[in-house]
């Protein structure tokens, strides 16, 4: 099997993360819910877990939540920093884990940068759009259908100057580009554990600049007299039990990250992302959406002679992984002028090989 689908969910990780995840569940209990050995295990492996994150995405230990997925912690910083007729501003390549929260609470939004890999006119159009009445700025940091990288450090900067929160989803850079909460001044910035941080599925980070609104409310394990939940982090957005053998698991591919480095990775990614780019664009009627200087290790494409689902399943059948169809995100198909065709994404992870790659223009030239 060739598994050409990280954008979804790395499913290649390092050994050491399914150890960890399988020594938890065998291990640990519930962190501060008791003195107990397996209760004390579980807080450390959850401290550590905070320790390595703070590291990695520049931010205090309390800063950091953990969260069920990148679109829980995306529901809470929407939740904190919005509500019912409000206007927010996103931009033209949001995932639906944004559109349909800010939906769910009655936002009005605003859409900023049409574009493909044009950060100029990204920054340009968020520059016009963020007015008196905007009440936040949501952005992704890369599009998960194209691998676009958004001016996200200018927006930030923008959004200081104009004393709006910003809220950043990283589901698509964190482990492949710097995240700094401390640099963006960002309200929240969320992220999924199982994506470029080879964390398992059911983590997510969320990193807070101050104390989010409780989107659920429950036991945390302090202040337990008290009816209100705890007014702070990382308490309060952190109610019920942990998920401890993901989060346990997810320590190992922090460190992994930390140990090779986001720019090595985005590295081994890019090489990938290049060959097939222009292996693809030799293909007769294959368009490919590909740009050297504002993509990371995403790709899309399509061909005038199959639809997307059907090349998708034509190479599944060819033991290939692959994502077709509107990828959650048809604000970035309308932006990019895919809307009534799809693509078919390909996206790596520090295991594929160029082997693969190879091996996967062959394939394609048979579908």
């Amino acid at each position: 099997m060739i598994y050409f689908d990280s954008a979804a969910t790395t499913l290649l990780k390092p050994p050491q993360v399914y150890a960890a995840a399988d020594y938890a569940m065998k291990h640990f209990s519930s962190p501060g819910r008791g003195g107990h050995e397996p209760a004390v295990f579980a807080a450390e492996s959850v401290f550590a877990c905070r320790t390595l994150a703070g590291k990695l995405f520049d931010a205090d230990l309390n800063q950091v939540v953990f969260t069920m997925n990148a679109t829980h912690a995306l529901n809470i910083a929407i939740a904190s920093v919005a509500g019912k007729g409000d206007e927010v501003v996103i931009s033209g390549f949001e995932h639906n884990a944004v559109r349909r929260p800010l939906h769910l609470i009655g936002a009005k939004t605003v859409v900023a940068g049409r574009h493909l890999f044009d950060p100029e006119d990204t920054l340009r159009s968020f520059e016009k759009q963020i007015s008196p009445r905007t009440k936040a700025v949501i952005c992704t940091h890369v599009s998960n259908v194209f691998g676009y990288i958004l001016p996200i450090e200018e927006i930030a900067d923008l959004c200081r100057r104009k004393h709006v929160p910003l809220v950043i989803d990283a589901s698509q850079s964190a482990g492949i580009l710097p995240v700094s909460l401390k640099k963006t001044g960002a309200a929240f910035i969320a992220m999924p554990g199982h994506k470029s941080l080879y964390g398992p599925q059911g983590t997510g980070i969320l990193l807070c600049s101050g104390v989010p609104k409780p989107l659920i409310a429950g036991g945390t394990g302090s202040l337990s007299k008290d009816i209100d939940m705890p007014d702070f982090l990382p308490d309060a957005a952190e109610a019920g039990t942990h998920n401890v053998t993901g989060i346990h698991g997810l320590s190992e591919g922090l460190r992994f990250v930390l140990s090779h480095g986001v720019h090595t990775i985005r590295a081994k990614e890019d090489l990938l992302k290049r060959y097939l780019a222009c292996e693809i664009a030799k293909l007769p009627g294959f368009r490919v959406y590909e740009n050297d200087k504002h993509q990371t290790g995403v790709l899309s494409f399509w061909s005038e002679n199959a639809d997307c689902e059907t090349l998708a399943q034509r190479l599944s059948e060819q033991g290939i992984c692959v994502r077709a169809g509107l990828h959650c995100a048809p604000i970035a198909h309308e932006s990019a002028g895919t809307i009534d065709t799809g693509t078919v994404r390909v996206s790596f992870c520090w295991y594929n090989t160029l082997r693969e790659a190879e091996e996967f223009v062959n394939s394609l030239k048979n579908c």
